[in-house]
Order: structure tokens, then C-alpha cells, then sequence
């Protein structure tokens, strides 16, 4: 009788438990949705534009999945991967890409990111932060340097 009432009991702390485990087993994150996506796209689109620049912006969520990618007419044909790439790495390594080109420099502890699949160091790539939170990223390429491409992104 005992030994059963020693079982219960055990079974009975067991299954209290599991709600608790079960409930830090998810997480909870703010992400970028749909239309700010597209709002922020088009925003960087049209900036470049005023600017005389043929350029392709595209926006990821906070995991670097795109979600938007805009290509002005004459934006040459590498500049969708490209500005995809910028928005990506920012993404990922939660830092603007023209941050992280002078930090990966030739001969900078950090110059070997560079050699990563998917990284693009130049900048154009920027994070896209509400609430405290990263939701995403923009990437822009097409406008003349790095600097061009990270202005038309803010």
C-alpha cells in the first residue's frame, strides 16, 4: 500500500511538472510583418530614385528569410542578390554591413566572416529594430559605394 501511494505520488509530481517544462521550451519574438516590410522597401526605393540611383532593395525577417526584394527597371542584374546578401548578413549578425566591412578587413581578427557562404560585406545592409527588438534587416545595392546604398536603406 505504501509502495503504490509512493508511485502516485511520484506520478503526480511528474505530471505538474510538465506544463512548467513545456512552457520554457517556447519562446516568444517580435518579427516584421508583411506590409512594413513593403513600406520600408519602397521608402529605400524611392530615396535611392530621388537620388538618380538604379537600385534593388530587399527585406528579410529577423531570421533572414526575405520577405520583399524591389528592383528599380534599370538596376543592373546582380543587384537583387546582392542587396538579398547585404540584408541577410545584417540580419544575422545583428550589425549595419558597413559596420562589419570595417571590422572584417584584411588582417582584423574577424577578416574570415568575409570567407562565410552567404556573407556580404559591403555596405547597404542595415537592421530594422522596433521595440527594442531586431525584426529584420534592409539590404540595398545598386547606388555608387557602400555609403550610398546604407543612406538610401535608413
Amino acid at each position: 500500500m505504501r509502495m503504490r501511494q509512493l508511485l502516485i505520488a511520484s506520478v503526480i509530481c511528474v505530471l505538474a511538472s510538465v506544463p512548467a517544462r513545456a512552457q520554457d521550451a517556447t519562446v516568444t519574438y517580435k518579427s516584421l510583418g508583411l506590409e512594413v516590410a513593403l513600406d520600408a522597401a519602397r521608402a529605400a526605393l524611392a530615396e535611392c530614385q530621388k537620388q538618380g540611383f538604379q537600385v534593388a532593395v530587399a527585406v528579410v525577417d529577423r531570421f533572414g528569410n526575405q520577405q520583399v526584394l524591389l528592383r528599380d527597371r534599370f538596376a543592373g542584374p546582380h543587384t537583387p542578390p546582392t542587396a538579398t546578401g547585404k540584408a541577410w548578413t545584417a540580419a544575422t549578425f545583428r550589425t549595419s554591413t558597413l559596420e562589419l566591412d570595417g571590422m572584417t578587413k584584411p588582417g582584423m581578427p574577424q577578416a574570415g566572416l568575409r570567407q562565410l557562404p552567404n556573407v556580404v560585406v559591403l555596405g547597404g545592409g542595415m537592421m530594422i529594430e522596433a521595440g527594442g527588438s531586431t525584426v529584420g534587416a534592409i539590404g540595398v545595392s545598386g547606388a555608387p559605394g557602400g555609403e550610398a546604398d546604407e543612406a538610401c536603406a535608413k
